[in-house]
């Protein structure tokens, strides 16, 4: 075994050199290769007043390739119109001025390029706009699905450094040695292979140098654009989806939390044995460092997994139905950025799900909405899951929540009449349940935008794996076991006593409360009968009862002391009448 002094001596020779292959499967594919950003040129960001002439050219630019794009695509016997003429004028100019390679371009293809000549930011910002089927239309969001977050990779002794730096111990007393070609180069982070002192193989992921900065710096930006923008975009929502995003990449960027992440997904299955979660070096790990176990598998839609026996590609696709509706569905804290790479096939079989900086959580109401959901699915009543689907619906004073309701149904309707149609399976039908929400101005919680996505990824990797995937039918299992444990009498006890405060409080109250409303009832039964008021003495009087009663059954108080309320607010409606 080389001594670690010499193995870090090598690398600094060997990333002044050829770089090597990269080593190992299953993770992103190799950086690409475009010029370097001035992020990793200098280290820093660039001023904030440059990047904002930059951001504004393109914008232009996107403006003037809309013109162009929308003149084109108009209809012949429009375009011969006399009225057309100036707008066909305004669109040769701005054609001139469009960028050469995307003159021809598409709307949507020239909005995707121009982000990704933005670099990372707008990369990230791309990426979550593909998720808002519920906000932008379909042709949108599926090219900007196919960002390219690929970015150019640091050099191999300037990852060294900086590894140098980050490292609360000597790097020499971790590592015998780092790869200085990276597995992975993201807009935001880089990753590369190692090995510790006592031979564990382990990747450090890293955060790129003044990526936080631009990230920041960018935010400012964006803030004030979204403001702006919903002046005239209102109905896309651009100041809520840009918070969104922020905090999005501001959880992203501090790697401490995808270390917890990790640990908190590996709590949660530690007991199944078939879902796997790289374990956490937190001696070597930082907020801009994180230190994971290396897992050497495939990836779902590799050669490799092709090639495996029927029966073994049943038994993956069934580990992760079962992983994915257990993440949704029981645990409510789910991977939130699942595509092919970030998901590797272990010997055994066994599912590993890696990169889990991005992550969704459903709070307890929200979960079982969506359970409902999508049992309701599974089982083709697509009435009450259209019913559960418009109750977490976010509207507005220009909503139509009545005509979402009608489209739920009628799209729910032709599923059930023609399930075996191609294209239309379960996962899409929740997708086209989503973007529905766009036409009638009705929002979604980002949540269940990101719960669609991932049952839409599960579906599309199972399909390669088992041609004609039949999502429903491998959902039954685990849905009935996650429905048995919520309905269990173990749970409900101790959701019971997790509610005991509140209805010990509500008891405690409940003598002061009677005694309030027994001398309210008592001031009004004493005044004298010539009141010209004592026509609304019974109606106060059972009103305060009534009233009373309602807030102690709101409360879980015991049902003797609101039901004799009840009574009693009764007995004066029917004595009055």
């Amino acid at each position: 075994m080389p001594a670690p002094e010499p193995a870090i001596g090598a690398l600094r020779r060997e990333a002044l050199g050829p770089a090597a292959a990269p080593v190992g499967s299953g993770l992103r594919a190799s950086p690409g290769s475009a010029p370097p950003l001035p992020e990793l040129r200098e280290g820093r960001p660039p001023g904030l007043l440059r990047r904002l002439l930059s951001i504004l050219r393109h914008v232009l630019g996107l403006a003037l390739g809309a013109l162009v794009a929308s003149t084109e695509a108009a209809p012949s016997w429009r375009r011969r119109r006399l009225l057309f003429l100036p707008r066909r004028a305004g669109a040769a100019i701005a054609r001139r001025l469009v960028r050469r390679s995307l003159r021809n371009a598409p709307w949507p293809v020239q909005l995707r390029s121009r982000l990704e000549l933005l670099g990372p930011t707008y990369i990230k910002l791309g990426q979550v706009l593909s998720l808002r089927q519920d906000l932008l239309p379909a042709d949108v969001t599926t090219e900007l699905g196919k960002l390219l977050d690929r970015l150019p990779a640091l050099p191999g002794e300037r990852f060294l450094e900086l590894v140098e730096e980050m490292l609360p111990v000597p790097v020499e007393s971790a590592f015998v040695y780092i790869d200085p070609q990276p597995l992975a180069s993201a807009s935001i982070a880089q990753i590369h292979r190692a090995t510790t002192l006592d031979h564990r193989q382990v990747v450090l992921k890293m955060v790129k140098p003044g990526i936080r900065e631009t990230l920041r710096r960018d935010a400012r930006i964006l803030q004030m654009t979204g403001s702006f923008a919903g002046l005239f975009l209102g109905r896309y929502r651009p100041r809520r989806v840009i918070d969104e995003f922020i905090q999005c990449t501001a959880r992203e960027v501090d790697l401490r939390l995808e270390a917890d992440h990790a640990e908190i997904f590996s709590a949660n299955f530690s007991d199944d044995e078939e879902v796997v979660f790289p374990k956490v070096l937190r001696q070597f790990s930082t907020r801009d460092l994180l230190c994971l176990e290396y897992l050497d598998g495939f990836r779902p839609d590799s050669p490799t997994a092709s090639s495996l026996p029927e029966e073994e590609k049943d038994r993956i696709v069934s580990i992760g139905a079962r992983a994915m509706l257990t993440m949704l569905y029981r645990d409510g804290f789910f991977h939130a950025d699942l595509h092919p790479a970030n998901l590797l096939i272990l010997p055994g079989p066994k599912a590993a799900f890696l990169d889990l900086g991005m992550v969704g959580r459903f709070d307890d109401d929200l979960r079982r909405v969506m359970l409902y959901y999508f049992y309701c699915l599974v089982r083709g009543d697509v009435d009450n899951a259209a019913r559960y689907l418009a109750s977490v619906a976010e509207v507005g004073p220009r909503s139509d929540l009545k005509g979402f309701r009608r489209a739920l149904a009628e799209l729910g309707l032709r599923w059930r009449r023609q399930p075996e149609l191609s294209g239309f399976s379960l996962a899409q039908l929740m997708l086209r349940s989503v973007g529905l929400a766009g036409k009638y101005r009705v929002v979604f919680p980002v949540e269940l935008v990101l719960m669609v996505r991932a049952l839409v990824t599960f579906e599309a990797v199972g399909s390669s794996l088992v041609p004609g995937l039949d999502v429903a039918q491998v959902s039954r299992g685990p849905l009935r076991w996650i429905l048995l444990q919520q309905l269990s009498p173990l749970r409900l006890g101790r959701e019971g006593l997790a509610a005991a405060p509140d209805l010990f409080d509500a008891v405690v109250k409940a003598p002061l409360l009677i005694t309030e409303t027994l001398k309210v009832v008592e001031s009004y039964t004493r005044q004298p009968r010539e009141n010209p008021l004592a026509g609304l003495r019974g109606t106060l009087l059972g009103a305060a009862s009534i009233v009373s009663g309602a807030i102690l059954a709101a409360t879980g108080a015991p049902w003797p002391a609101w039901a004799s309320l009840f009574g009693v607010g009764l007995l004066v409606a029917l004595r009055r009448g």
